[in-house]
């Protein structure tokens, strides 16, 4: 099984400008497939911004997926022979409104995510909360599985797309100021925990009172950070992912003395009050 060349795009975009900002975006694409990336991952709601004031703002802004961004980054993914995942807002046609991401190849649009964790925070102050289970996406050879931002925060998200069969987990995010612990330990955990490779790609900038402050980072199936973007500058990385290596999840130390399996020794059986409890329905009423 080959292994794969994922790129990070940490960069800034322009509140409730969808057209500069996809401009941009198209442009940071090319670079990184130049630099050989066959995925290319950008932060969530790098294509609307996330700073709105009212879920009229942001419905104004949102597309329905597939729609006519994913249309068009697809086709410079057939160009260029890549896969793309970026964030966005989504109207979706019963009327909801989603904090989600889109997954788009050269064979068009994949799949997209709805965000299922929402903080009182810019666009998630006003989105319905995701409604679609976790699922894993093979691109041939490399299983994929998306989060974001928040939903990074609970662990189950990660270890539910690693019991799918994810290799890497990506998470498109907008971590302001004080979110910094979770920048600086969220990827080597989620790896750590769950024996994957984590990808997670923040923004830069100031918008609607908040600065973002990259710090993008990425980890391997044994925690080991193998890239952080500098602070509140724009960059373009790569890491090098081994599917094989992640999907065999037995660390073997010393052969039959000392020997780790943190995925398959789980005891779900004990786990009940993980599920207990009252299901989320967003901040206010919509």
């Amino acid at each position: 099984m080959p292994n794969w060349i994922v790129a990070g795009v940490q960069m800034d975009c322009r509140l409730g400008n969808s057209a500069d900002n996809r401009a941009a975006l198209m442009a940071k694409l090319r670079a990184a497939a130049e630099r050989g990336a066959k995925l290319i991952v950008f932060p969530e709601c790098i294509l609307t911004g996330y700073g709105f004031d009212s879920r009229e703002q942001a419905r104004a802004i949102a597309e329905q997926l597939p729609g006519p961004s994913t249309d068009i980054i697809a086709k410079e993914c057939a160009k260029l022979g890549v896969w793309a995942i970026f964030g966005m807002l989504e109207s979706a046609p019963d009327g909801k409104l989603y904090n989600a991401c889109a997954l788009v190849g050269p064979s068009g649009f994949v799949a997209g995510y709805r965000k299922l964790h929402l903080p009182c925070l810019g666009a998630d102050r006003f989105t319905d909360p995701g409604d679609r289970p976790f699922a894993v996406h093979d691109l041939g050879g490399l299983k994929l599985g998306m989060n974001i931002c928040f939903d990074g925060s609970f662990p189950e998200s990660a270890r539910i797309l690693t019991l799918l069969g994810a290799d890497l987990v990506v998470l498109p995010t907008n971590w302001a100021t004080n979110a910094r612990k979770m920048a600086e330990v969220v990827s080597s955990a989620r790896s750590w925990e769950n024996h994957i490779y984590y990808l997670a790609v923040n923004r830069v900038g100031d918008e609607s009172g908040f600065h973002y402050i990259g710090l993008s980072s990425a980890a391997d199936y044994l925690g080991n950070v193998l890239h952080f973007a500098p602070e509140d500058k724009e960059a373009i990385f790569t890491i090098e992912v081994d599917p094989a290596a992640a999907a065999q999840k037995r660390v073997v130390h010393c052969h039959g003395v000392y020997e780790i399996d943190r995925v398959n020794w789980r005891r779900p059986e004990m786990y009940g009050p993980l599920v207990e409890g009252k299901p989320f329905t967003g901040h206010f009423n919509k």
